[in-house]
């Protein structure tokens, strides 16, 4: 099973790895920074021994990584894996502004039921399950935000159960949530917010979640 670095260092870009299978562009490796797209956040981007990534995947507990044609890679091969920092950088604080914004709409709406969510690099988004106009309480979720983030809280990420690789986040005073993303380090670290609302059909509303380039 593959050693998930990016939970114990997720703001590491280059890892010296073997490869542990080799299936025509398939490979496996026995530890990886190269998250795999999981719970809506989108995979990194990146580089094994300069041959590019085109997908990465999860099967179980294991990821696997199509490479480009010819890349000429064996078992055992020792490998350089590098990611897109950019990129991942930007998952992660666009990935924790919808933990914040999702938290701060259950305080709010007693029985609001969430049904799907997406990580990209440009935006986060959260569907909800509700028959009203979820803007309105836009001037709630954009204050109290606002001071998650300015207090700069740090944010504990670490196994609930390290057999079955389950995962969560805490910030003290707010939440303690189940996730197996990868996470910042401070709440500060995600800047400032701006919310879109978009209804996408009858009793269902959309939080469209948008990051200002500077940071607290």
């Amino acid at each position: 099973m593959t050693r998930k670095v990016f939970w114990e260092n997720p703001y590491l870009t280059e890892l010296e790895t073997t490869i542990t299978s080799v299936i025509d562009n398939d490979i496996t490796v026995d530890q990886t920074i190269f998250y795999a797209q999981s719970g809506g956040q989108e995979s990194d981007h990146g580089l094994i021994n300069n041959y590019r990534v085109t997908q990465a995947r999860k099967e179980d507990k294991e990821i696997i990584y199509t490479l480009e044609d010819d890349h000429g890679l064996r078992l055992d091969d020792r490998v350089m894996m590098r990611i897109d920092w950019e990129r991942r950088y930007q998952l992660m604080r666009h990935h924790f502004a919808a933990e914040v914004i999702l938290e701060l709409t259950y305080q709010k709406l007693k029985g609001i039921e969430k049904i799907g969510a997406h990580i990209s690099q440009d935006k986060a988004r959260i569907d909800f399950k509700w028959d009203e106009n979820i803007s309105n309480i836009f001037p709630f979720l954009e204050k109290e935000a606002i001071k998650v983030i300015e207090s700069n809280h740090a944010i504990e990420s670490a196994f609930s159960d390290v057999v079955s690789e389950k995962r969560y986040w805490k910030v003290e005073g707010f939440s303690q949530v189940p996730c197996g993303g990868t996470h910042l380090k401070r709440t500060g670290e995600i800047g400032r917010i701006e919310l879109n609302r978009n209804n996408i059909g009858k009793g269902k509303e959309r939080i469209e979640i948008f990051l200002n380039d500077s940071i607290v």
